[in-house]
């Protein structure tokens, strides 16, 4: 039971981080919109993320469950339930793996479009590798991903020494007898 608490807790992380990305993406797309448009946009966006992408995480959270009930079974449903139970740690690690990743694309792809000067030397970068030939076209795509996950590394790695140097700070209060922050 905690370690199913834990995976929601994950997923329900994840998604809303998922989620605040897909909005702001969509914001950004309809900037010039009308407010109209907007709203309606992003209530059609809500609606699929909210039965398409978590309705596919539930599935995937339940999956060593449906993996367990048929594993008790027979013939080819047995043989697919151990399937399932063998290959959900695997599935879940890719996932985990390919979330960070998405994670660190989008979110430097959208601090990148945030900072003009990045934006533009970004462009710059993957418009020169768009010149390389016959292979111009991928390596146009690739500079530009490879480099918004840079900024998302580099991002997340300032968010993470503020988060441990906060903490840091907080545990150095404990041990002066500062009373503890409430969070």
């Amino acid at each position: 039971m905690a370690i199913e608490k834990e995976k929601i807790k994950g997923a329900v992380r994840t998604d809303f981080i998922l989620s605040a990305e897909i909005i702001v993406i969509s914001l950004g797309v309809m900037a010039s919109a009308p407010f109209k448009t907007q709203v309606l946009a992003l209530v059609g966006v809500a609606l699929l993320m909210t039965v398409g992408v978590y309705g596919l995480v539930a599935g995937i959270v339940k999956l060593d469950d449906a993996g367990l009930f048929l594993s008790r079974r027979t013939g080819f449903q047995r043989t697919l339930g151990v399937g399932l139970l063998k290959g959900a740690p695997y599935l879940m690690k890719g996932l985990s793996i390919a979330g960070t990743v998405a994670m660190f694309l989008v979110g430097g792809g959208i601090i990148s479009h945030g900072i003009s000067t990045l934006h533009h030397g970004i462009e710059g970068l993957a418009h020169h590798a768009g010149e390389v030939s016959i292979i111009g076209g991928l390596l146009g795509g690739l500079t530009t991903s490879l480099a918004n996950a840079l900024v998302g590394l580099v991002a997340g790695a300032v968010a993470l020494l503020l988060v441990l140097g906060v903490q840091r700070v907080m545990k150095r209060g404990d041990k002066t007898g500062a009373p503890k922050a409430h969070g």
